[in-house]
């Protein structure tokens, strides 16, 4: 039996193996080992990629949240407003600034965040609504900042899962293993036009201070050091390319897919580019039975089909955000999500036949 993993990170390094080995052997001529020349030039190189004008590395994605909407003045007493259908590190971000997660509904056809609800939800003490940019597709971040513009409310993007989408004035990614452009551990980065924003972050993840025993403000030990950032490097020229085979990929999973009755495929809104960091599914043959979804998912994974459920647990049912005070109900369309989808696989080095393998098994699992 051939075994279809979600992401093939093994196929990724092949491809970029010999530049990997010579970028860390930069790194270690220099014992660059945090921050240094490899770090600096992947934030030039990243900027330029996302046409903005900074690039500040740091250690993880979700510090990367944390150290943009702490620049915007999110802290005690304030609200950030986010949605209820995402990975728990966007609200766990706003929570470790000391900020009250405020969570939306989603839309119902991409899962991105309801943007009326999330205007709805703008208060006097709100400092910043994060869009989360789920599976390789922009939420209407434009309309966002169009209607916020002149208030002191800021768009801060979670761009974790859209490397290779547009980004606004401000958003924070993630480089962990399977994202688009995966490093070799934990990394991430805030891209920003705002030179403040940029300099806030840098100093705050680098102990308070923009240089060594220079601490203006309590600052957090966040930084993207020299190995992750020579991974980075050699994989960001191949980036374009391996997001255009992705949207292959995804195109011909739409084709094996089409008239299949059990199932809707993904939704990519109108002016977007999707990335496809995903292929989400949702079935509707179950009547939004998680436990018989999750028996396909096993069916799968029993079959050596690597799916998965992004995400099974929307944030406001998570016992670590039960203080919110949100109850099931309350926010129906990331609960119909949570219950119906399920991720195929898709990377870049998909083939043809892996993903007709993956379609008959669905059609089996699926009796």
């Amino acid at each position: 039996m051939t075994r279809i993993p979600l992401v093939d990170l093994r196929a990724a390094h092949t491809e970029v193996a010999a530049e990997v080995r010579a970028g860390f052997e930069r790194v270690i001529a220099d014992t660059a080992f945090v921050g240094g020349r490899e770090v600096a030039a992947f934030e030039d190189e990243y900027a330029a990629f996302c046409a903005a004008r900074h690039c500040v590395g740091v250690g993880n994605g979700t510090d990367a949240l944390e150290l943009a909407l702490r620049a915007v003045g999110a802290g005690p007493g304030a609200e950030v407003v986010l949605p209820a259908n995402t990975f728990i590190a966007t609200a766990e971000a706003v929570a470790r600034t000391g900020a009250r997660p405020v969570l939306v509904d989603c839309d119902p056809d991409a899962y991105l965040i309801d943007v009326q609800a999330a205007l709805g939800a703008v208060g006097t003490h709100t400092k910043a609504v994060v869009p989360v940019h789920l599976y390789g597709q922009l939420a209407d971040t434009k309309r966002l900042a169009s209607a916020l513009d002149g208030s002191p409310v800021r768009v801060v993007e979670d761009a974790a899962q859209s490397q290779g989408a547009t980004v606004g004035e401000i958003a924070a990614t993630s480089f962990y293993p399977g994202k688009n452009l995966g490093a070799y551990g934990d990394a991430g980065a805030v891209v920003t036009d705002d030179a403040e924003i940029a300099a806030a972050v840098r100093a705050m993840g680098n102990h308070g201070g923009a240089a060594k025993y220079k601490h203006d403000v309590l600052g957090f030990n966040s930084r993207l050091d020299g190995l992750q950032a020579a991974v980075l490097r050699a994989k960001l020229p191949r980036l374009a390319a391996w997001n255009q085979a992705r949207a292959a990929a995804a195109a011909r999973y739409d084709e094996l897919l089409s008239g299949f009755e059990q199932i809707v495929l993904p939704v990519t809104l109108p002016g977007n580019e999707h990335v496809w960091h995903l292929y989400v599914v949702r079935v509707e043959s179950l009547g939004g039975d998680p436990a018989a979804r999750d028996e396909v998912v096993g069916k799968l994974n029993a079959d050596g089909i690597g799916a998965g459920v992004h995400y099974p647990i929307p944030v406001h049912l998570t016992p670590a955000f039960a203080s919110l005070g949100y109850k099931e109900g309350d926010f129906p369309n990331a609960e119909a999500a949570a219950s119906r989808i399920l991720s195929l696989p898709l990377h870049p080095h998909i083939t043809a036949d892996e993903q007709e393998q993956v379609v008959e098994a669905l059609r089996t699992a699926l009796g």
